[in-house]
């Protein structure tokens, strides 16, 4: 899927969101090309989309084609929508959240990201980059 029929996509599952949630996100819901990513996450762990609160800017979700790319590329039409749709809801329970004084999600998300970092292997200590022999023939070797 490419960033046009990406943000397309989240234009269509936008309008599934009734209106009385959208109220407050003054700055609407935004695709950003790039992948996210915080670091020391674990390989492989990206940021799809994420709820923003600027005191100039105002409320805004930004949607990472980026990440979503790195983690789907070449999956069916149908994973990326349940995944970009799950992705609106979540955040946008942010924003509700936000609104009530409420951080339930924050703890949850914070509590899910310690779990990964818990069950990720041990990062090896920078270095010179390390050399690694084939234990198989290539292909056509015997």
């Amino acid at each position: 899927m490419d960033i046009e029929q990406f943000t397309r996509l989240a234009d269509e599952l936008m309008e599934r969101i009734p209106p009385p949630v959208l109220e407050g996100l003054n700055g609407g819901v935004t695709v950003r090309r790039k992948a996210r990513r915080n670091p020391g996450d674990p390989e492989g762990v990206f940021i799809l989309g994420e709820y923003i609160t600027d005191p100039h800017l105002g409320c805004h979700v930004a949607l990472y084609y980026g990440s979503f790319l790195a983690l789907f590329e070449g999956e069916p039409d149908e994973l990326w929508e349940d995944e970009l749709y799950q992705t609106i809801k979540h955040e946008l329970l942010h924003h509700l959240e936000a609104r009530a004084g409420e951080y339930d999600l924050d703890v949850e998300d914070a509590v899910s990201l310690r779990e990964m970092q818990e069950q990720a292997p041990p990062r090896e200590p920078a270095g010179p980059p390390r050399k690694f022999r084939l234990k198989r023939p290539l292909r056509g070797q015997p």
